[in-house]
């Protein structure tokens, strides 16, 4: 049940072998989207009793009962999520983004301008698990973004309602615009509005393969943060740590998701079996035992590499979403890792205090994608608008290179538009440009 892989290599042929979920997933999202686009609201409430076992009469969800569900949070928890709520409103603070002008002697102006979205439609799964956190990790940037109107679904519980800790952190992070609906549903809602549901410009949040099907689909209509994959951790392992930590971080990511990957890459085959037999005896015990097995069945596991610098090489190849470094000197080692998500250093950041209380995202890239984008962050809810202004001084002295330039690329009503406004020339140098057009 649980692979100790030789190198590298025997890992990666391994993984390309596993096979890809079974069904026609993406035309299956098609006709959900369609209908809920051409149909709205009555499209919405026959997936909601289709797949959630419930026809919701109101799909909003009343301002009344997101205060009440903050009523009855034990006050232990309460007090936690404020202190993680300060953490991460602290955090990305640091994140905010300003204009810029630039302001020349001669008159010109160049710069840009940052604006928020408008309307950002936020996403929050509400299946095997309540991502509360998650709920936290996107509203906050958004908020500090100046986003003006957050709108949020998660999918309704037996009683028509979402779940009453997302319906508790959304009142406690004033966000009273709630829908109770789940799924590709949620999506379409999102990107096409309906007579209930606004039209937004940008989703955010996780979910299953279904929701981030959806969100690819839907791309280009809206915005999107990223086509969420399953959940990866990897540690790389130079040091003679307790064996116990391996084995909890290894299997607190491997209970996310039957298909979630997590990787222990260590230089020491003593460790390596030690951590793989507690794993096999551990594993049994567990409340979401049939989750983790299936995840070491198919893309977790223990990779035995040289040295450290075949180890770096290997997460760099991967990418993965979350990577621990437990080696003499992380730092040393962090210099070298290009690809990676979030990254944790020595034996006392287990990857759960960034998933809840630190202050970093947790929402980040999955399946190699942390080779070309980033951790959630404020930058996703604002946009960057140019700005130029030329003074007639600017003009006069580039106008001749501008046109150049265009009449290279054939496209000479751009440099007409130019010329027409520069200073008259010489007649020679007048015939000259009449002859060229």
């Amino acid at each position: 049940m649980v692979r100790i892989f030789p190198d590298p290599q025997a890992y990666l042929e391994h993984v390309a072998r596993l096979p890809s979920p079974a069904g026609d997933l993406e035309a299956t999202v098609r006709e959900i989207l369609a209908r809920v686009r051409d149909i709205g609201d009555s499209a919405v409430r026959d997936y909601s009793e289709q797949f959630d076992g419930i026809r919701p009469a109101n799909l909003r969800v009343p301002v009344d009962d997101l205060e009440r569900a903050v009523a009855y949070l034990d006050p232990a928890l309460k007090d936690v999520w404020i202190q993680a709520i300060e953490n991460i409103e602290r955090f990305h603070q640091r994140q905010r983004e300003d204009s810029r002008l630039e302001f020349f002697d001669d008159g010109t102006v160049l710069g840009w301008r940052v604006t928020p979205v408008e309307r950002v439609g936020i996403y929050i799964p509400g299946g095997r698990a309540v991502y509360t956190s998650s709920l936290l990790m996107n509203v906050i940037p958004a908020k500090i973004a100046g986003v003006p109107r957050i709108v949020l679904t998660s999918p309704p519980s037996r009683d028509g309602l979402p779940h009453r800790d997302i319906m508790a952190a959304a009142a406690l992070l004033d966000v009273n615009e709630v829908y109770a609906i789940g799924g590709a549903q949620a999506i379409g809602a999102l990107a096409y509005g309906t007579e209930s549901v606004p039209h937004v410009q940008k989703i955010t949040g996780p979910g299953n393969r279904w929701v981030a099907e959806a969100k690819r689909q839907v791309y280009g209509v809206v915005g999107i943060d990223s086509v969420a994959g399953p959940s990866e951790i990897l540690i790389l392992c130079d040091i003679q740590t307790k064996p116990e930590y391996l084995v909890r971080d290894l299997l607190a990511q491997a209970e996310h998701d039957t298909d979630a990957r997590a990787l222990l890459i260590t230089t020491d085959r003593a460790q390596a079996e030690t951590v793989a037999e507690r794993l096999r005896e551990l594993i049994p015990t567990l409340p979401r035992k049939e989750i983790i097995r299936a995840s070491f069945e198919g893309a977790s596991g223990i990779v035995l590499v040289d040295d450290v610098a075949q180890g770096i090489e290997m997460v760099n190849e991967i990418a993965p979403e979350h990577l621990e470094i437990l080696t003499p000197d992380p730092f040393t080692t962090l210099n070298h890792i290009r690809n990676a998500g979030a990254i944790f250093l020595g034996e006392h950041t287990p990857e759960p205090v960034g998933d809840y209380f630190a202050g970093p995202n947790h929402v980040i890239p999955t399946g190699g994608r942390a080779k070309f984008s980033s951790p959630l962050g404020v930058w996703d809810f604002v946009k960057r608008s140019t700005v130029t202004r030329y003074s007639a001084e600017r003009l006069a002295r580039d106008g001749d290179a501008i046109c150049l330039f265009a009449e290279r690329e054939e496209l000479f009503a751009h440099a007409e538009a130019v010329r027409a406004r520069l200073p008259a020339k010489a007649p020679a140098a007048a015939a000259a440009s009449a002859k060229r057009n």
